[in-house]
């Protein structure tokens, strides 16, 4: 083990002690980790300043404005207003509706943080309106968001799956495609479990009511609605950039460009108020995520991704089980994403995983399904994905919150994923 990697692992290790004891702001620990990185030589000053200008970054903070812009037309109140009429008053059954188009959207677009940007302003209104708590809702609406992205056979699954076919051709699986059908073939079952867990169990695990929900639910109440053209406008620029952005593939448009023309739209337009747009920014929620990168990014660089995951490869490498295989391929991604963005730790473990079936003679296809899901299982932290720190400003989370509200579904997908996917896709 070579020095800088050791570093590495005791800022990591510090840095998760202190976001626990929550003693100082998240945000704080996550800047002092980063810069404790750049001065032990960890990562350099670009990977330090990357998080900064990061997409991601970028798309995070401008979808909060044009989601804060959305919130102040009349058609947001008008749609929960009509949701509750059309459920005879049920919160819960209106909830539901909203849960299953998050579902869908998510498999229409491949960033869950997009599709928790679309449907959250909805939520928090329905959740406002019928007077219970944000803290609740917020953080099953953005495991849904995640958890489901990609299963069913539409543009999202399509993406995904020239990818793992690129890989599987890299490392000598020719003659084999993984199918978009795949994803729904091996998982449709998690759209249920997690749905129903939303429904039945989420709430038992979340805090009532936090400080920062209130604080969230009083601005939104004081911030005054647009009328006239500045409402109109607000309706019209938040349903196109939500369009441009399901089609910025096919329109060949970078979705933080869409996003920043979406945000200064609202402001230009008067539909966010322009002396205080940038208050509409959960500025704590951005600095805590561009720490959390440049810890990603230094665990990357230190190869410490790359050493535990060999490590664990080699420890069961010569078996022929087929749910011991699916178990380290889910288990140990789904581990290190809590603390690395869950697209790199795929980028990491995919090409182990098909070296690993390639010295077995193993069919790749429901291994490879399980490191995706793996990597897609992160919402105990917000070191994984932008939706989970954007959830924490609307739910008014901490760190102990997400690990309480997401060890259950963890362990149920697991199962899920680890006894289905591997009987359905067997690796022998």
């Amino acid at each position: 083990m070579n020095t800088q990697l050791l570093i590495c692992l005791i800022i990591f290790v510090a840095t998760l002690v202190s976001f626990l004891l929550n003693k100082i702001p998240m945000w704080l620990t996550s800047m002092i980790s980063l810069s404790a990185l750049f001065i032990t030589g960890c990562i350099d000053a670009g990977g330090a300043l990357a998080g900064f200008s990061n997409t991601n970054t970028i798309l995070m903070a401008t979808m909060f404005v044009v989601a804060a812009g959305f919130r102040r037309t009349s058609l947001v109140d008008s749609m929960c207003s009509g949701i509750l009429k059309l459920t005879k008053g049920s919160f819960r059954l209106a909830f539901l509706g909203y849960l299953i188009l998050t579902a869908l959207l998510s498999n229409f677009i491949a960033s869950p943080m997009v599709v928790y940007a679309i449907v959250s302003p909805l939520v928090c209104a329905l959740c406002d309106k019928a007077g219970v708590s944000r803290s609740l809702y917020i953080f099953p609406l953005m495991v849904t968001a995640i958890a489901t992205c990609g299963i069913l056979p539409g543009p999202t699954a399509i993406q995904m799956s020239g990818q793992f076919t690129g890989f599987m051709e890299t490392y000598g699986f020719t003659g084999m495609a993984f199918a978009p059908t795949n994803f729904f073939i091996g998982e449709w079952p998690v759209i249920i479990v997690v749905i129903a867990w939303a429904m039945l169990l989420s709430g038992k695990f979340l805090p009532a009511e936090t400080e920062i929900a209130v604080k969230e639910k009083k601005q939104a109440s004081s911030a005054a609605q647009v009328s006239g053209i500045a409402n109109t406008a607000g309706i019209i620029i938040f349903f196109a950039t939500i369009a441009v952005l399901i089609f910025s593939a096919q329109l060949k448009l970078q979705t933080w460009w869409v996003a920043l023309v979406g945000s200064l739209l609202m402001v230009l337009f008067g539909v966010v108020d322009q002396k205080n747009a940038l208050r509409d920014i959960p500025w704590d929620m951005i600095l805590l995520y561009v720490g959390a990168l440049g810890l990603g990014t230094a665990l990357t660089n230190t190869g410490a991704g790359e050493m535990i995951g060999s490590a664990l490869a080699n420890m069961v490498g010569g078996t022929h089980n087929n749910y011991i295989l699916g178990a380290l391929f889910f288990i140990i991604p789904f581990l290190m994403t809590q603390v690395m963005l869950n697209r790199a730790v795929s980028a990491v473990f995919v090409p182990i995983c098909l070296l690993t079936c390639s010295a077995l003679g193993a069919n790749p296809i429901g291994l490879i399904m399980l490191v995706n899901a793996g990597s897609l299982t992160a919402f105990m932290t917000p070191m994984a994905t932008p939706a989970v720190p954007m959830a924490m400003g609307d739910g008014g989370y901490e760190l102990s919150d997400l690990l309480k509200g997401g060890w259950l579904i963890s362990i149920l997908l697991a199962l899920v994923y680890i006894v289905y996917t591997m009987t359905v896709f067997p690796a022998f």
